[in-house]
C-alpha cells in the first residue's frame, strides 16, 4: 500500500519538480543528464523509462515507433526539448542508438514469436530437411535408417517421430537445436555424449527444446533487455536470440553435472533452479551472457 502511494506521488508530483529543479541547476534536460552520466544498458534503460513516463506525447510515443521512424523521432525529441545539436553534438548519436535498441527489442520479440507460432509440418520439405540436418550434425557417422525410427531417441527425442516434441515451441525449437549443433559442433557432440551418462543423463533434444522455452520466456518478460542492450550497440536480431540460447545450453549442461541430481525425475526442480540463477544474472546492469569457449 505504502509503495503504491509513493509511486503515485513520485510519478505525478515529485518527479516533475525534481526534473524542473535539476534543469534550472544544470541547464540540461533529463535525457541529456542521462547521456552525461550513464553508459551501456543502464543508459538505454533510463532513457526508455524517461521517455515512457514523460508527460510529453512525442516523447511517450518514441518507445512505440518502428525502426524506420527512429531518425525522425530523434529530430522531434530534440525539437521538443530545445536541444541544439551544435552545443550538444553527441545527443543525436546517443539518442539514435538508444531508440534503435528499444525498438529493436520489440521487433526481436515479434520476430521470435512469429517463428514460435509456426508448427513443425512434416509435409514441409524445408522443415524435414532441417530435421535431417540436425541428425547429420549430431550423428555424422551413423546413417538414419528411416524417417520414423527409434534412432531419434539417440539424440534425445521422446518417440519415433520428433515432430510431436516440437508442439510447444514450434519450429523455433528445431531451429535452435540446429543452430547450436552447426555453430558449436564440438560442444554439441560433447554435450550429447554427456547426456548419455548412466546416472546423470538426460534427453538432449527434449532439454534443448525446453531451453528454447526458457530463452523465449525471458525475452517475452523483457528480462533480456540489459543483456541485449550491452551486447548489441544497435538493432538486436534473431541471431542474438540464438546466441543466447547457445549460452543456456552450454551453461545448463555444466549446471546439471555440478548439481548431480539424484534422478531425471527431478528435472523440473533443477530446471527452475537454473532459471532463477539466469534471471538473477540478468538483473545486473552490466550483464552480457555470451558463450565463451
Amino acid at each position: 500500500m505504502f509503495i503504491s502511494l509513493w509511486e503515485f506521488f513520485y510519478g505525478h508530483f515529485l518527479r516533475f519538480w525534481m526534473k524542473w529543479l535539476l534543469r534550472q541547476m544544470t541547464g540540461k534536460c533529463e535525457l541529456q543528464r542521462i547521456f552525461d552520466t550513464y553508459v551501456g544498458a543502464q543508459r538505454t534503460h533510463r532513457i526508455e523509462n524517461s521517455l515512457t513516463y514523460s508527460k510529453n506525447k512525442v516523447l511517450q510515443k518514441a518507445t512505440h515507433i518502428v525502426q524506420s521512424d527512429v531518425d525522425k523521432y530523434v529530430e522531434d525529441i530534440m525539437k521538443e526539448k530545445n536541444i541544439n545539436s551544435e552545443k550538444d553534438s553527441s545527443f543525436k548519436i546517443c539518442m539514435r542508438t538508444c531508440l534503435l535498441q528499444i525498438t529493436g527489442y520489440k521487433q526481436l520479440y515479434s520476430d521470435v514469436e512469429s517463428v514460435r507460432k509456426r508448427p513443425y509440418d512434416s509435409d514441409n520439405l524445408q522443415h524435414e530437411e532441417l530435421l535431417l540436418k540436425l541428425w547429420n550434425l549430431l550423428m555424422p557417422t551413423e546413417k538414419l535408417k528411416a524417417r520414423i525410427s527409434k534412432q531419434w531417441a539417440d539424440i534425445g527425442f521422446q518417440g519415433d517421430d520428433p515432430k510431436t516434441d516440437f508442439r510447444g515451441m514450434g519450429i523455433l525449437g528445431l531451429i535452435n537445436l540446429v543452430y547450436f549443433s552447426e555453430n558449436y559442433t564440438n560442444e554439441a557432440h560433447q554435450i550429447l555424449s554427456r547426456s548419455n551418462h548412466p546416472k546423470l543423463g538426460y534427453s538432449y533434444a527434449i532439454v534443448g527444446i525446453n531451453l528454447t522455452e526458457m530463452a523465449y520466456s525471458l525475452l517475452k518478460s523483457e528480462a533480456l533487455k540489459f543483456h541485449l542492450y550491452n551486447c548489441v550497440p544497435g538493432i538486436p536480431t534473431i541471431e542474438h536470440f540464438h546466441q543466447f540460447y547457445c549460452y543456456l545450453v552450454y551453461e545448463f549442461d555444466k549446471f546439471w553435472f555440478e548439481e548431480e541430481p539424484e534422478s531425471i525425475m527431478y528435472f523440473n526442480l533443477y530446471r527452475e533452479k537454473f532459471h532463477e540463477k539466469i534471471k538473477g544474472l540478468l538483473l545486473n546492469y552490466n550483464v552480457a551472457l555470451t558463450l565463451k569457449i
